[in-house]
């Protein structure tokens, strides 16, 4: 494990403590002055908050208590340099925040300890995560290939990287059982996560946050290509899975739009996802904690990746979204004018509504240009346009243009005006099993 200290919770006596240090922006890097990061395993640099040269990263508590987003960005991730792993994790339930920061706290040292342990049986170089089309899929689990849609040749390393996020989740979901001693049994935390390392791309999504990239079409049109499904009660297949469980689907009269699981003889606790980490009353009823793993392969028409929580997809679409990011004047500032443009959006499109938690994580994947020598009123804002090698055209296509196959099965608003959108409805039963002891006995197979 890495570092095991929240930054908005006690430490934990067990855990070795992380080092906290300064760090001094260039201005065309942020507006800040200074920002905080912490070592993390490998030599990885760990960030809560802030922006990095790659990354910009924000969050901003709604109307319902507590902010239960969390969020992380680990550079160097596992000792490689240049490589980077971003994760936000939407926490719901009595306990959500809780478990949100242990995942994004834990979750990273336990992907990077299974990869390198990984390396160490298989004998495979750190760096090396080619593809090659030449060899087949050594195979994987349904939820892998699945994920990576046409691609039906991927070496063993790639095989080898879906295995290890399947596992790590797995282990990561086990140890809220037996370990740290958060109240898991109604409360619970999506995650979507993603590693890049040179020019590839790997995510594993475990719930309803969402990740899009930003892509250029054949006229150098923006274009908005999503990247994961929301994984929902009411998609085909999570609602096969859950039937098979004996747990329930349906959508409470409050919310008519929106599908929820539930237990199978008690309308106490809903869910408004399939997947997630915790909620251990709803385990032996077709909830699950294994994500969906996908491969991209980066060309030189990749701009950028958004990772965000429920709170800005309910509101904004992927174009939306892709288009506040691209009209940033500065990388560092992406990602607070996307959540407070979701804000905005709440107030106005759902004024009734309580706005929910909003976070979220820009990740660049080309360099900046460099500042130029003199910045004057006439070169000013070609060249903050230009450095991002993303705006230099600022036609959108629609996003049906070019659209991954998974976003076929997207809702884009969810939000219900009028009402709270909440994650989960409880109203605990009386159980006479001990969920500590029962969580594992009983697993439903997807």
């Amino acid at each position: 494990m890495g570092s095991c200290m929240s930054k908005d919770s006690k430490p934990n006596p067990t855990c070795t403590q992380i080092r906290t240090h300064k760090i001094r922006y260039d201005e065309t890097l942020n507006d800040e002055d200074d920002d905080t990061f912490a070592d993390g395993d490998g030599g990885a640099r760990v960030r809560l908050q802030g922006n990095s040269v790659s990354a910009s990263m924000f969050t901003q508590k709604g109307m319902k208590g507590i902010n239960q987003d969390a969020m992380t960005v680990w550079e160097n991730f596992n000792g490689e340099k240049g490589a980077i792993f971003c994760g936000v994790f939407d926490g719901h339930g009595p306990s959500g925040h809780t478990v949100a920061r242990h995942i994004r706290d834990s979750l990273p040292s336990m992907l990077s300890s299974a990869f390198r342990q990984s390396q160490l049986v298989n004998g495979c170089n750190q760096s090396d995560l080619g593809l090659d089309d030449e060899e087949e899929n050594d195979g994987s689990s349904d939820n892998t290939k699945e994920s990576y849609g046409n691609t039906s040749h991927q070496n063993s390393v790639l095989a080898t990287w879906a295995s290890i996020f399947v596992e790590s989740f797995k282990e990561m979901d086990d140890e809220l059982v037996r370990g740290p001693a958060i109240d898991c049994f109604c409360s619970g935390t999506t995650a979507v996560t993603v590693i890049k390392q040179e020019d590839h791309l790997m995510l594993a999504n475990l719930g309803d946050s969402r990740a899009i990239m930003c892509t250029r079409g054949d006229r150098n049109e923006l274009v908005p290509d999503q990247l994961t499904v929301d994984l929902k009660p009411g998609l085909p297949g999570e609602c096969e899975r859950i039937t098979q469980c004996k747990g329930r689907v349906h959508a409470s009269p409050d919310e008519p739009d929106v599908q929820r699981l539930w237990l199978p003889e008690h309308d106490g606790m809903g869910l408004a996802m399939s997947r997630a980490f915790g909620d251990f009353c709803l385990k032996r009823c077709g909830l699950i904690a294994v994500p969906e793993v996908t491969y991209r392969k980066l060309t030189d028409r990749d701009e950028f990746v958004v990772l965000a929580s429920d709170g800005v997809w309910d509101v904004l679409s992927n174009t939306e979204v892709m288009q506040i990011v691209a009209s940033a004047t500065k990388r560092a500032l992406a990602a607070k004018l996307l959540v407070e443009k979701a804000v905005r959006a709440w107030r106005y499109r759902y004024p009734g509504s309580k706005t929910d938690d909003c976070a979220a994580i820009c990740l660049f994947l080309k360099k900046p240009s460099p500042r130029p020598s003199k910045t004057t009123p006439e070169n000013r804002n070609s060249w903050t346009m230009d450095s991002w090698h993303t705006c230099r055209t600022m036609e959108v296509a629609g996003e049906t243009s070019n659209r991954s196959p998974v976003a076929d099965s997207k809702e884009e608003y969810t939000a219900l005006q009028g009402d709270t959108r909440v994650n989960s409805i409880l109203s605990v039963p009386r159980f006479s099993l001990s969920w500590r002891k029962t969580a594992k006995e009983v697993e439903c197979v997807a």
